[in-house]
């Protein structure tokens, strides 16, 4: 599977960057250092939760789920969340100590050395990620990457930081830079859980998407004189779902429904990616046709 070649890259940057950024952290006895070899693990953890995620998710449907376990994708960002605030979490405990009693550090030009390597390896696993996954609709991918990219952005204070420490001799700076690190870490947690609860409690397609169904509404409305109603979408990982009532004149034959709405559907597969399409066909002049309670559009 084309995006599981993704998750193994984000498994082996995670591998690569704890070596260098803990053999960073060890030459320096930089607790800023140490916050981002912490983050690190939390990458490793996160890039395999990533990848058992994105194996569920493509299993077929099958008796049980009908509908496939796409959103096994949710879970995975979710907890991706939520390790990171324990990351930002176990951070700052390690910071207090230092506030209080700074340390010089050891081999700072070393230690920077290595976390500028480890920091140019996951911005280009990252971009690959969020580009991976904008293009395959994969929440996973996308949180996996959004996660590295923050923690690059943590690698260059960590980076200003220490080189602050080294340059001024102001100790303290260097706790005060995990302080600061925590923080960031916790504000991207947080909007990963978010963006999950959001996808477990099936929200709808993209405003763009759904205006597109729209347009497509109104151009056969035009044409063959149907009508529309009862419009419901949602999306569930990398899944689709869109549903519809097509009013028909009277006279129509299920055949000529039929053709249309199998003509329909193929077009809004056509701009919805990975879309399952439901159309239910109805008689345009039976009032009952438009009792639906549901969310017409």
């Amino acid at each position: 599977m084309e995006l599981e070649r993704f998750a193994w890259l984000s498994v082996a940057a995670a591998l690569a960057t704890i070596v260098l950024k803990t053999l960073a952290w060890w030459l320096t006895d930089s607790v800023g250092l140490l916050s981002d070899a912490l983050e690190s693990l939390v990458n490793l953890a996160a890039a395999l939760l990533a990848l058992s995620m994105l194996r569920l998710a493509a299993s077929p449907p099958d008796a049980e789920h009908q509908y496939g376990v796409s959103k096994a994708e949710y879970f995975s960002a979710g907890i991706e969340g939520a390790l990171i605030v324990l990351a930002a979490a176990g951070i700052i405990w390690t910071a207090i100590p230092r506030v209080m009693s700074p340390r010089p550090l050891d081999m700072p030009l070393a230690g920077l050395s290595l976390t500028v390597v480890a920091s140019a390896i996951n911005l280009a696993v990252a971009l690959i990620l969020i580009r991976k996954g904008r293009e395959h609709h994969s929440i996973t991918l996308e949180a996996d990457g959004r996660h590295l990219m923050t923690d690059v952005w943590t690698s260059a204070g960590v980076i200003a930081g220490v080189a602050l420490v080294y340059v001024t001799g102001w100790l303290v700076l260097d706790p005060l830079v995990a302080f600061a690190v925590s923080l960031h870490i916790l504000w991207a947690g947080f909007g990963l859980v978010r963006r999950s609860v959001r996808g477990l409690l099936d929200s709808a397609i993209s405003p763009e998407e759904q205006n597109e169904v729209t347009k497509l509404f109104k151009e056969y409305s035009r044409r063959y004189g149907v009508s529309f109603h009862a419009l419901r979408t949602r999306q569930a990982g990398a899944r689709r779902f869109v549903s519809f009532h097509l009013l028909v004149p009277d006279a129509w034959s299920v055949a000529q429904a039929h053709q249309l709405s199998e003509e329909l559907e193929a077009r809004i597969r056509s701009m919805v990616p990975n879309a399952g399409v439901f159309t239910h066909i109805e008689p345009i002049s039976d009032p009952a046709s438009y009792n639906d309670e549901g969310l017409d559009r």
